[in-house]
Protein backbone atom coordinates (compact mmCIF):
# COMPACT_ATOMS: atom_id res chain seq x y z
CA UNK A 1 0.00 0.00 0.00
CA UNK A 2 0.83 3.30 -0.80
CA UNK A 3 1.43 5.76 1.41
CA UNK A 4 2.62 9.66 1.98
CA UNK A 5 3.37 11.53 5.19
CA UNK A 6 1.78 15.00 5.51
CA UNK A 7 3.74 17.64 6.76
CA UNK A 8 3.12 21.87 7.18
CA UNK A 9 4.45 24.13 9.57
CA UNK A 10 1.07 26.16 9.55
CA UNK A 11 0.16 23.25 12.21
CA UNK A 12 1.76 22.20 15.48
CA UNK A 13 4.79 19.62 15.06
CA UNK A 14 4.24 16.23 16.18
CA UNK A 15 5.55 16.25 19.68
CA UNK A 16 6.62 12.57 19.24
CA UNK A 17 7.13 9.41 16.82
CA UNK A 18 4.21 9.70 14.89
CA UNK A 19 3.45 12.22 11.83
CA UNK A 20 0.54 15.17 11.44
CA UNK A 21 -1.27 13.05 9.02
CA UNK A 22 -0.95 9.94 6.22
CA UNK A 23 -2.85 10.19 2.98
CA UNK A 24 -3.35 6.48 1.94
CA UNK A 25 -6.05 4.49 0.14
CA UNK A 26 -7.96 7.68 -0.85
CA UNK A 27 -8.21 8.88 2.22
CA UNK A 28 -6.22 11.53 4.68
CA UNK A 29 -5.92 10.14 8.44
CA UNK A 30 -4.53 13.18 11.08
CA UNK A 31 -2.96 12.06 14.22
CA UNK A 32 -4.59 13.73 16.98
CA UNK A 33 -4.21 17.59 17.33
CA UNK A 34 -3.87 19.37 20.42
CA UNK A 35 -4.82 22.96 20.63
CA UNK A 36 -0.99 24.73 20.77
CA UNK A 37 -0.43 27.35 18.62
CA UNK A 38 1.98 26.45 15.58
CA UNK A 39 5.42 27.20 15.73
CA UNK A 40 5.24 27.70 19.51
CA UNK A 41 5.02 25.03 22.55
CA UNK A 42 1.88 27.42 23.37
CA UNK A 43 -1.84 26.03 24.33
CA UNK A 44 -4.08 28.40 23.09
CA UNK A 45 -5.29 30.89 26.04
CA UNK A 46 -9.26 30.22 27.10
CA UNK A 47 -11.18 27.77 27.96
CA UNK A 48 -12.79 24.64 26.00
CA UNK A 49 -14.47 27.05 22.93
CA UNK A 50 -10.98 28.56 22.48
CA UNK A 51 -8.96 25.45 22.15
CA UNK A 52 -11.67 23.64 20.17
CA UNK A 53 -11.40 26.70 17.76
CA UNK A 54 -7.59 26.37 17.94
CA UNK A 55 -7.78 22.51 16.86
CA UNK A 56 -10.16 22.75 14.26
CA UNK A 57 -7.44 25.42 12.88
CA UNK A 58 -4.68 23.05 13.11
CA UNK A 59 -6.32 20.08 11.84
CA UNK A 60 -7.43 22.44 8.37
CA UNK A 61 -3.81 23.41 8.16
CA UNK A 62 -3.06 19.81 8.08
CA UNK A 63 -5.53 18.75 5.60
CA UNK A 64 -5.13 21.83 3.33
CA UNK A 65 -1.11 20.55 3.17
CA UNK A 66 -2.49 16.96 2.47
CA UNK A 67 -4.80 18.98 -0.35
CA UNK A 68 -8.10 18.19 0.84
CA UNK A 69 -9.88 20.48 3.45
CA UNK A 70 -12.74 20.36 6.47
CA UNK A 71 -15.62 19.69 3.84
CA UNK A 72 -14.34 16.01 2.83
CA UNK A 73 -14.25 14.92 6.53
CA UNK A 74 -15.62 11.64 7.26
CA UNK A 75 -15.46 11.11 10.32
CA UNK A 76 -14.36 12.79 13.36
CA UNK A 77 -12.69 11.57 17.31
CA UNK A 78 -12.95 14.34 19.78
CA UNK A 79 -11.39 13.53 23.27
CA UNK A 80 -12.55 15.61 26.09
CA UNK A 81 -11.00 15.91 29.78
CA UNK A 82 -14.39 17.17 31.21
CA UNK A 83 -17.97 15.97 29.32
CA UNK A 84 -19.34 18.92 31.03
CA UNK A 85 -17.71 21.06 28.19
CA UNK A 86 -19.42 19.07 25.77
CA UNK A 87 -21.94 21.85 24.53
CA UNK A 88 -19.13 24.65 24.29
CA UNK A 89 -17.00 22.36 22.17
CA UNK A 90 -20.17 21.08 20.24
CA UNK A 91 -20.95 25.30 19.61
CA UNK A 92 -17.42 25.54 18.07
CA UNK A 93 -17.62 22.33 16.09
CA UNK A 94 -20.70 23.07 14.36
CA UNK A 95 -19.41 26.24 12.98
CA UNK A 96 -16.68 24.47 11.02
CA UNK A 97 -18.68 21.42 10.32
CA UNK A 98 -22.28 22.87 9.10
CA UNK A 99 -24.57 21.39 6.49
CA UNK A 100 -23.85 17.69 6.63
CA UNK A 101 -21.33 16.96 8.97
CA UNK A 102 -19.09 13.92 9.30
CA UNK A 103 -19.44 11.12 11.56
CA UNK A 104 -18.51 11.50 15.42
CA UNK A 105 -17.08 9.94 18.05
CA UNK A 106 -17.08 12.09 21.36
CA UNK A 107 -15.23 10.27 24.53
CA UNK A 108 -14.23 11.50 27.84
CA UNK A 109 -10.32 10.84 28.59
CA UNK A 110 -8.50 11.38 31.88
CA UNK A 111 -5.54 13.59 30.15
CA UNK A 112 -4.31 14.90 26.99
CA UNK A 113 -1.12 15.84 26.17
CA UNK A 114 -0.14 19.09 27.54
CA UNK A 115 -3.03 19.44 29.97
CA UNK A 116 -5.04 19.92 27.19
CA UNK A 117 -8.86 20.25 27.44
CA UNK A 118 -9.71 18.75 23.81
CA UNK A 119 -7.73 16.51 20.89
CA UNK A 120 -9.33 16.00 17.47
CA UNK A 121 -8.59 13.57 14.67
CA UNK A 122 -10.36 13.38 11.90
CA UNK A 123 -10.47 11.34 8.70
CA UNK A 124 -11.16 12.90 5.30
CA UNK A 125 -11.12 12.12 1.83
CA UNK A 126 -8.53 12.80 -0.42
CA UNK A 127 -9.20 14.83 -3.21
CA UNK A 128 -8.84 11.89 -6.20
CA UNK A 129 -11.52 10.00 -3.93
CA UNK A 130 -15.31 10.89 -4.13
Amino acid sequence: MDRTVVSTSAAPAAIGPYHQAIRAAGFVFTAGQVPLIPGTTELAPGGVSEQTRQVLDNVSAVLEAAGTDLSRVVKTTVFLTDMADFAEMNEVYAEYFSGQPPARSTVAVKQLPLSAKVEIEVVALDRGNG
